[in-house]
C-alpha cells in the first residue's frame, strides 16, 4: 500500500477547488484528506468528521495540511462538498482506483470482473434530495468502486449506463449486470471498446427469454452440445444446489451483440428439517467464448456479480449507516458517497475484510488512516 498511498493526495490535490479566494481560510487537498481519513476511522457525517479533525492537536492538524491552530467546522465541509464539481470528483477517484487494479492484477488473472449495479440513498430520498438514486461500478477482485453516476428522478438505470461504461476502462475486463441492464445498445459498447459482457435475462427482453427457454426445455435432446456445472453448498439449515448449463447453440439464429453463449442456471434450496424445497430458473447470454469462460467460470462470474452487494452497498448501509444519512442539498450526498467509497476501497486494497473492525483499528489509531492516504507524519 505504501508505494500506492501518495498516488490518491496526488488525486486529491488535483481536484479544482470551485470556492473564491476571498475568505477561503482551509485547503481543499485538506479538506478532501480530513474526510476520507476521518471515513476510515468509521466516521459517517460531514459534522462527525469535522469533529474528528479536531480531536489529536495541531500536530495532527498540520499533517493533514491546516495552518496552526485552524481547523474547519461542519459548515465548512457542507460548503465544500456542496460546491465540488461531483463528475470530476468521481472522474478522478475512479481512475485512483482503476490504476491501483492495473497494478495489482497478477499474470495469472483471465478475466477481470467488473460489477454494475444500482442504489438508492434512501435517507436522503426521505429529505427531499433531488438525486439520490446511484448506478456504480465496481472492481470484484479487489473491491473497489471504479466508477458511478446519478440517476436523475423520473427515469432509470438505462438512461445513465453508457455514461458510467464511457467512464470505465473495459478492454480485458468482463462487465456484469442485472437484467434491468441487459439492452442491446449496452452489450453493443461493452464489445466495441473490447470488453465482455455476462448478462441475465428475464421479461424486459421477451424474445430473448423465449428462444433460451425454448433451447433448455429440449436440452436432453442436445446433451453433447450443451456443458454442465454443479455446485452443492450447506449452511443455515438448507441444502443448496445450483447448477450452470451453457452451450453455444444459439450462435447465428439469435440476433444479439457479439453473444457467444447461452445459459441457464437452477437453483434448488432444500430445509433439511422438512425437506421441502424450492426451485429457481434463470437466464443468460455472455459475448465469452466456451474455450475462455466454460460453464465451471460462468457461474462463478454469476454469483461473484453480487460482490457490489456485499462488499459495497451492505458496508455503506451497515457500518457508514448511509440509508439514514439525511443530506439532500445538491450533490452533498453523491460526494459524501464518493469519499466513503474510497475509503472502503483502501481498506479492501490493504487486506481487510472486516471493515467495521477495520474502522475501529483506524480509530485507535489515526495516525495509520494518515499514512494509508499518504499523509506525511509519524504512525503512533
Amino acid at each position: 500500500m505504501t508505494r500506492h498511498s501518495p498516488v490518491l493526495m496526488d488525486v486529491l490535490s488535483d481536484i479544482t477547488d470551485s470556492r473564491q479566494a476571498k475568505g477561503k481560510r482551509h485547503c481543499l487537498k485538506a479538506i478532501l484528506a480530513q474526510s476520507v481519513a476521518a471515513m476510515l476511522c468509521g466516521y459517517r457525517s460531514y459534522s462527525s468528521i469535522a469533529e474528528w479533525g479536531r480531536n489529536y492537536g495541531e500536530e495532527f492538524l498540520q499533517a493533514l495540511g491546516f495552518r496552526p491552530r485552524t481547523t474547519p467546522c461542519a459548515a465548512t465541509f457542507f460548503n465544500v462538498y456542496r460546491k465540488l464539481d461531483q463528475a470530476e470528483l468521481e472522474r478522478k477517484l475512479g481512475s485512483w482506483a482503476e490504476g491501483l487494479i492495473q497494478l495489482t492484477q497478477e499474470e495469472t488473472e483471465v478475466l477481470e470482473q467488473t460489477c454494475l449495479d444500482g442504489k438508492s440513498l434512501r435517507g436522503s430520498r426521505k429529505q427531499g434530495a433531488q438525486v439520490a438514486h446511484i448506478l456504480s461500478a465496481l472492481g470484484r477482485r479487489l473491491g473497489m468502486t471504479l466508477g458511478q453516476v446519478v440517476v436523475p428522478e423520473k427515469t432509470n438505470e438505462i438512461g445513465v449506463v453508457l455514461d458510467l461504461l464511457k467512464s470505465l476502462l473495459l478492454e480485458g475486463k468482463v462487465i456484469t449486470c442485472d437484467a434491468l441492464l441487459t439492452q442491446r445498445e449496452v452489450a453493443q459498447a461493452i464489445t466495441e471498446r473490447g470488453g465482455d459482457y455476462v448478462m441475465i435475462v428475464k421479461g424486459n427482453q421477451p424474445t430473448l427469454q423465449a428462444e433460451i427457454t425454448e433451447l433448455f426445455e429440449h436440452k436432453e435432446a442436445f446433451k453433447s452440445e450443451i456443458e454442465t456445472f454443479v455446485t452443492m453448498d450447506q449452511g443455515h439449515g438448507r441444502i443448496e444446489q445450483r447448477r450452470l448449463s451453457a452451450t453455444s447453440m444459439l450462435n447465428g439464429y439469435c440476433e444479439w451483440p457479439a453473444m457467444q453463449q447461452v445459459f441457464e442456471i437452477e437453483r434448488k434450496v432444500t430445509k433439511k428439517k422438512t425437506g421441502a424445497h424450492r426451485t429457481e430458473i434463470v437466464y443468460g447470454i455472455t459475448s465469452l467464448r466456451a474455450e475462455v469462460a466454460s460453464a465451471e467460470k460462468l457461474l462463478d462470474i454469476v454469483r461473484g456479480h453480487w460482490t457490489i452487494e456485499n462488499k459495497s452497498h451492505w458496508v455503506r448501509d451497515v457500518t457508514f449507516d448511509e440509508d439514514r444519512s439525511q443530506v439532500r442539498t445538491g450533490n452533498i450526498p453523491q460526494v459524501m458517497t464518493s469519499l466513503r467509497n474510497t475509503a472502503i476501497g483502501i481498506m479492501r486494497l490493504i487486506g481487510e475484510t472486516n471493515i467495521a473492525a477495520a474502522c475501529r483499528k483506524f480509530a485507535a489509531r489515526p495516525w495509520t488512516a494518515l499514512a494509508l492516504i499518504g499523509v506525511p507524519g509519524r504512525i503512533k
